[in-house]
């Protein structure tokens, strides 16, 4: 089991900038990509970005490529989501997520382990 816990949303202006900080516990050494995907009110779950554990390559949806960035601290197991430039349509739950395999990284049924999520406002 690989246990994930989420930090560092918040209320921020519109062109602010967050930190998200996602920390994992457990089986750690079966991690092979972590995601942070996000859900607003009333939508469906969308992939945000992820990085493969093993060789720190990085991928991003088109609507944060250039503000967000991804990041790892393998020594301490935990994944960054640096979001800068934010806009209103970033408001939403945004959840952290490990797959113990490679599958594609874009979809969510592929991540098996969660964290709570951690709610990120961003006012106009």
């Amino acid at each position: 089991q690989v246990q994930l816990v989420e930090s560092g949303g918040g209320l921020v202006q519109a062109g602010g900038s967050l930190r998200l900080s996602c920390a994992a516990s457990g089986r750690t050494f079966s991690i092979a990509n972590m995601g942070w995907f996000r859900q607003a009110p009333g939508k469906e779950r969308e992939f945000v970005g992820a990085i493969i554990w093993s060789t720190g390559s990085t991928y991003y949806a088109d609507s944060v490529k250039g503000r967000f960035t991804i990041s790892r601290d393998s020594a301490k197991s935990r994944v960054y989501l640096q979001m800068n430039g934010l806009k209103s349509e970033d408001t939403a739950v945004y959840y952290c997520s490990a797959s113990e395999t490679l599958a594609p990284v874009r979809s969510w049924p592929g991540y098996r382990y969660w964290g709570q999520g951690t709610q990120v406002t961003v006012s106009s």
